[in-house]
């Protein structure tokens, strides 16, 4: 049995591009080798994001249901933004 399956993908042209030119500057060997590590890359972004929501955004959303008192409002939150933004502008 194959362990592989071929696919038919249409691209935007730039992409399309993109992938001919990876192949071409011999960076990768074939445009099914760019396909591949781009996916492997769209793989690990996901993992990654995954591991952030279960991780930290959970454990953040559990603490503040045990404690909504450390809760913020969106308007605090805008506020802040807005000084930091505001100091941030000054330095540059």
């Amino acid at each position: 049995m194959r362990s592989t399956k071929q696919l038919s993908v249409t691209l935007p042209n730039e992409m399309a591009k993109e992938v001919a030119h990876k192949v071409a500057t011999g960076e990768y060997a074939s445009e099914s080798e760019v396909i591949r590590d781009g996916l492997r890359a769209l793989q690990a972004r996901d993992k990654a994001i995954e591991h952030w929501l279960s991780g930290e955004v959970a454990a953040t959303y559990d603490r503040m249901k045990a404690d909504p008192s450390r809760a913020r409002s969106s308007a605090d939150v805008k506020a802040s933004l807005a000084r930091a933004h505001k100091r941030n502008s000054k330095r540059t």
